[in-house]
């Protein structure tokens, strides 16, 4: 066990992982506990409407539509450390001011809407940056490892921030949530000035006039011209669209749906991350690239479970629901992102990072309104297991795709009990 540990936590032996992970916790924390403050106060101040919540959304990730593809050309030209503390910056003084407005009770929805326009832009540059430095701080042969690190890290804060979000709101309203979102955005900035550059991962790296004539166009050509590196893209694209609007759909459910409180979108939202940590950890001890079939078959089973959450008819079936969603949703993403990372080379790996982060969160823009508007006329239930039907359908079709493509077959075995089902891939 004590083995088992160690090669689970190994990227935290190294002193700039270690301080940029711990950064981004304290981050992340205050971040989820605004989403669901922002949320509230959107729905608070809307008269109820999910239709305003997925305005906010796609204003939230538009700007990753728009600039994400900029951004990883300018990972790949410039120190991506720099880059990640002008962002963090901005994000910070956001924060600030948002939290002012909200303090003073001179909010108003246009405010709401602005504010998440404007920290799109900042997560647009940031995003793509901190994928692509990961490499930089641990090397390739840590890669893996860091990756899922990173996940876990993200779905911690996702299931301990939501919670305290949900107790906080009851008891102080949205305010002090805000606020302390930025403060805890500060964190980030200090632990990136105090990485030691001498110990960065960067040999892999093209010379810097080289870099400087990196181009978008090229990282796509490059993108185009891998179908390993295609199609968990693709798919990703389509169940990001889809399906992976819960920040959005709970949000509705909750209130709309089972007419519950603050808290109870919080336990939504935790049991979901939950799952997603149980999904993080389960990738930790990989060392090698995932397999197609593993990332098909992730895909198969959060869509499945995606489905299901909206078919649920009671409110504790949802939550238990949303436990193995949220692991299969996190394995799935991080087994497609690690595909996708260890497969590039390092000259494109700015440029190809952005791509990921465009088709993992600039889908959202597209996505979000209509899930919103099927959410108000059919109920946020529908909205949900239209969304899943969608991304099962898009898994099956891509499974099917690769098994002509590479002259594989699926087999299935009925064994006895306890087991019931093997898959099998014969070639």
């Amino acid at each position: 066990m004590q083995a088992k540990l160690s090669r689970m936590f190994q990227s935290l032996q190294v002193r700039n992982y270690r301080l940029f992970a711990t950064g981004q916790l304290i981050k992340l924390l205050g971040v989820w506990m605004m989403y669901i403050a922002q949320d509230w106060l959107v729905l608070d101040l809307s008269g109820n409407s999910a239709t305003a919540l997925g305005v906010v959304t796609a204003l939230q990730f538009t700007p990753v539509l728009l600039l994400t593809l900029l951004s990883g050309r300018l990972a790949d030209r410039y120190d991506k450390r720099i880059l990640l503390f002008i962002a963090n910056s901005v994000w910070t003084a956001l924060a600030l001011g948002m939290s002012i407005l909200v303090l003073t009770g001179l909010v108003q929805l246009w405010h709401v809407f602005a504010f998440a326009l404007l920290l799109g832009v900042a997560n647009a540059v940031e995003t793509p940056v901190r994928q692509a430095f990961v490499s930089e701080l641990v090397g390739v042969s840590l890669l893996p490892n860091a990756l899922s690190l990173n996940a876990a890290v993200f779905n911690s804060a996702r299931i301990i921030g939501p919670a305290i979000a949900g107790l906080a709101i009851a008891a102080f309203d949205v305010g002090p949530v805000f606020l302390f979102t930025a403060v805890s955005s500060i964190a980030p900035l200090v632990n990136v000035v105090r990485m030691r550059t001498s110990e960065l991962h960067r040999e892999a790296l093209l010379p810097r006039d080289e870099r400087a004539e990196a181009r978008v166009i090229d990282g796509l050509r490059y993108v185009w011209r891998r179908s390993d590196l295609l199609l968990p893209m693709v798919v990703m694209s389509v169940i990001g669209m889809s399906l992976f609007n819960f920040q959005l759909t709970l949000a509705a459910l909750a209130k709309t749906g089972f007419n519950t409180g603050a808290a109870s979108f919080g336990l939504f939202s935790t049991a979901l991350a939950v799952g997603a940590l149980g999904g993080a950890l389960s990738g930790t001890g990989r060392r090698s690239r995932p397999s197609v079939w593993l990332v098909l078959g992730a895909a198969v089973a959060c869509a499945t479970f995606g489905t299901l959450v909206g078919l649920a008819p009671t409110y504790w079936l949802v939550v238990a629901l949303l436990v193995p969603t949220g692991f299969f949703m996190v394995f799935f993403a991080q087994a497609a992102n690690q595909r996708v990372q260890l497969g590039v080379d390092a000259a494109f790996r700015g440029r190809v990072m952005a791509l990921w982060v465009l088709v993992f969160l600039g889908t959202n823009p597209v996505g979000a309104p209509v899930i919103g508007w099927v959410a108000e006329t059919f109920g946020a239930g529908a909205a949900i297991w239209i969304g899943g039907l969608i991304s099962l359908t898009t898994a099956l079709l891509a499974l099917t795709w690769q098994l002509r493509r590479s002259g594989a077959r699926l087999r299935f075995r009925v064994l006895p009990m306890p087991r019931f089902y093997v898959t099998q891939i014969e070639s």
